[in-house]
């Protein structure tokens, strides 16, 4: 393990965040003599970010943890062309009503994890499209263009991976590592950034906004990248069964998010509890050493820290209390996903569905068909099962872990 001095590096290097540095020495002694403004960016393609985005998150909360001050950039400008990193296709691009709204949406969530104001190590909100939208086409080619060359960017492989799946990168697309290196110049001449923090995808991203910011300014800058961070099964985080595990409540049920973390691999539990919470590290060491049935302890204590952080402590009691009654009790708590349906009946396909259950119609009939339903108590397996509505809540289960409710009404 390297030895770092400043507070910053130690503390993301022994909670596992550290993947790369452009220049580790340079960003130690940096941290360890000032408060350095940091920023991580985020477009804006959805009314929440989801857990896969949570490392960054993260990395902005240890950040001013240890005294430095985090930059949230939301791109509002950038979403309009997408990130090329990690997509097999082009996205449905928003405009700007839709981008705004989702920015106010994904703040709810900062303003949980971050301190903002006017202080020090506060944080701050910022939109690039401030000063995008105002860049002139032919200046921005030829002020900021040059530095760039078409050799060196299709070896990143955000374009890489696309042209050797043989799908279709657009010139738009193309630009858009351009503009995040400019968002890196700006954000050094506007609030005195001296370092971009994200996933390791974003790593050719960063690095050019290093590079131009050197070349034009001369400002020494610098970045830091976490490791991609897969589940011990290989699957990538982010994603459940039922889909994208969101961080918002609208989004997502705060029991849903609670069940997420508390159905973490054996495996994952230590390296979740250092990313994703704030237990100390000599109380991580003691829980991740359990074995047998005790290592549900440690993932009742990731499930309630990780669901307090981003939802709120009584979000996080109500989810664990709704889960106490459900598996202890066999009783149904408030806190499960719920549908409400009219009196008469609703196939089992569909309340499947309607609970986020099964992606389609179809998964939800494998999953009748496999055994893996239940009305009340009774395992389902005729996959046009019909369920009968009447003045009371009916539970359906869809495997050992997933409960919800459906309600009548009038």
């Amino acid at each position: 393990m390297t030895e770092y001095t400043s507070d910053l590096l130690r503390l993301l290097d022994a909670r596992g965040y550290i993947h790369q540095l452009t220049d580790a020495a340079g960003l130690d002694a940096l941290a360890a003599k000032q408060v350095v403004p940091i920023y991580v960016g985020f477009d804006a393609t959805a009314p929440s970010l989801h857990v896969g985005n949570l490392v960054s998150v993260m990395l902005l909360r240890r950040a001013q943890q240890a005294g430095h001050k985090p930059i949230v950039i939301m791109g509002g400008g950038t979403t309009k062309i997408g990130d090329p990193s990690g997509k097999d296709e082009v996205r449905k691009l928003l405009d700007d009503d839709g981008i705004n709204a989702n920015i106010a949406s994904i703040r709810r969530v900062f303003e949980r994890l971050l301190t903002f104001g006017d202080g020090p190590t506060d944080a701050v909100m910022v939109n690039n499209d401030e000063w995008l939208s105002k860049l002139g086409y032919i200046d921005m080619l030829r002020d900021v263009g040059r530095h760039f060359t078409i050799n060196r960017m299709l070896t990143f492989d955000s374009v890489r991976l696309r042209l050797d799946r043989e799908q279709p990168l657009t010139f738009l697309e193309f630009n858009y590592m351009i503009l995040q290196a400019y968002d890196f110049l700006e954000l050094s001449r506007r609030y005195g950034c001296r370092a971009q923090m994200g996933g390791s995808d974003q790593w050719g991203n960063i690095v050019n906004g290093v590079e131009l910011t050197r070349r034009i300014d001369g400002t020494e800058v610098f970045g830091v990248t976490a490791p991609l961070i897969t589940k011990a099964d290989g699957s990538k985080m982010g994603k459940s069964v039922s889909g994208a595990v969101w961080l918002n409540e609208t989004q997502l049920s705060n029991y849903d998010y609670w069940q997420f973390w508390r159905n973490t691999d054996d495996r994952d539990v230590g390296r979740f509890l250092r990313l994703f919470t704030d237990v100390p590290l000599d109380e991580i060491a003691r829980l991740e050493a359990l074995q047998g049935a005790e290592i549900n302890e440690a993932k009742i204590v990731l499930a309630n820290a990780a669901t307090a952080m981003c939802r709120g402590d009584a979000a996080a009691t109500e989810a664990a209390e709704t889960a106490r009654k459900t598996f202890e009790e066999g009783t149904s708590g408030d806190a499960l996903p719920s549908h409400n349906v009219a009196k008469g009946s609703i196939a089992l396909v569909d309340a499947l569905v309607a609970l986020g259950f099964a992606a389609s119609k179809g998964e939800a009939r494998r999953l009748i068909k496999g055994g893996g339903a239940r009305v009340e108590s009774e395992k389902i397996t005729d996959e046009n099962f019909m369920i009968a509505i009447g003045a009371e809540t009916i539970r359906i289960s869809a495997g050992k872990k997933n409960h919800g409710l459906l309600n009548p009404v009038e």
